[in-house]
């Protein structure tokens, strides 16, 4: 099975939640759970980062597009931190994500 970490931290109504490893179909369901529970303290903003994501196909992008969606609902706001040189950054240029959320290189 593909692993994949989730680390989540919230501080002043901002949520952190860290993905690293990798996330395929074979580990979505649980990934995707992992961080619909997290949010479901509605925070006010929701930071995803994806530095030490080493791998992502469809089923990861999948995850991004459910989660915007349901913070977009909630009027939460969402940002992706994605560094340039990250090997998932072109996957989420060219998933068109930049248009639901605010692509950071690197965490504040």
């Amino acid at each position: 099975m593909t692993a994949a970490r989730i680390e989540t931290s919230v501080a002043d109504g901002s949520m952190r939640i860290a993905l690293s490893g990798e996330i395929d179909l074979a580990n979505a369901a649980a990934v995707e759970e992992e961080i619909r529970e997290a949010v479901s303290h509605q925070p006010t903003t929701v930071s995803v980062d994806l530095t030490d994501l080493t791998y992502m196909d469809s089923a990861g992008v999948r995850i991004l597009f459910a989660l915007a969606s349901q913070l977009q609902a909630l009027r939460i706001v969402l940002e992706l931190i994605v560094p340039p040189d990250s090997p998932t950054r072109r996957l989420v240029e060219l998933s068109g994500f930049e248009s639901l959320a605010a692509l950071r290189p690197r965490s504040h």
